[in-house]
């Protein structure tokens, strides 16, 4: 039987995606009145909401003070990269076990549109088709647990999303690391998938240490 969603599931999924999307941002105080109006729900909706958020550690909430969106500081954003290695490696494995024709031709078309946007010098453009690969893999491997895990963890890096496509000579590498993810899950080889996911995921974190080292006074 089918669980039964309510407004306060609509709410948290709802800011869930404007904390993602960036529009709600690192550290901004979040007013219940504001958001409720926002979302056009009442008061208790939007605190049972962040509630949940403060669960998924998303929120931090202080008694008295009210909630504000986490700050993540450049030591946790490479926790979180290293512990996001694990999980999507695990779906990346369970990808090319699990993958149909149809959701491998997914992935590949969106790796010809990452490719796209690389050629035309549309970094931004290229980190979005990153996170929609990503997304494919995570869905495709049918690992629930691991997708909301894994979804917890890309929200709280917001504030770091494009910082290391950024950087010169990243973006060729990642299309590289990228294509052979993609050629794993399309072998099925869930070895090599596994694989491929962790170093990739092991050149971001390299990449993010360096940019936090280089904004060091």
């Amino acid at each position: 039987m089918a669980s039964v969603r309510g407004p306060a599931d609509a709410a948290y999924e709802q800011l869930r995606s404007l904390i993602f999307r960036g529009e709600l941002q690192p550290n901004e105080r979040l007013v219940e009145v504001d958001l409720a109006a926002r979302l056009r729900v009442g008061r208790a909706v939007v605190r049972t909401a962040l509630v949940r958020l403060g669960q998924d550690g998303i929120v931090v909430l202080t008694p008295h003070r009210g909630a504000r969106v986490k700050l993540v500081s450049e030591a946790e954003a490479v926790e979180i990269v290293q512990t996001r290695a694990v999980l999507e490696a695990l779906t990346s494995r369970q990808a090319a076990v699990q993958a149909t024709t149809r959701e491998i031709d997914g992935l590949r078309r969106t790796l010809e549109r990452m490719s796209a946007r690389l050629a035309a010098g549309d970094l931004l453009g290229y980190s979005e088709g990153n996170a929609a690969l990503h997304a494919g893999i995570i869905a495709a491997s049918r690992h629930q647990t691991a997708a909301r895990l894994i979804s917890g963890l890309r929200a709280q890096m917001v504030r770091f999303q494009f910082r290391t496509i950024l950087v010169p000579g990243r973006p060729p590498e990642s299309y590289q690391e990228h294509s052979a993810i993609v050629e794993a899950i399309a072998a099925h080889d869930p070895d090599a998938a596994e694989a491929a996911m962790r170093h990739h995921l092991r050149g971001v974190e390299r990449t993010l240490s360096r940019t936090n080292r280089a904004e060091v006074p």
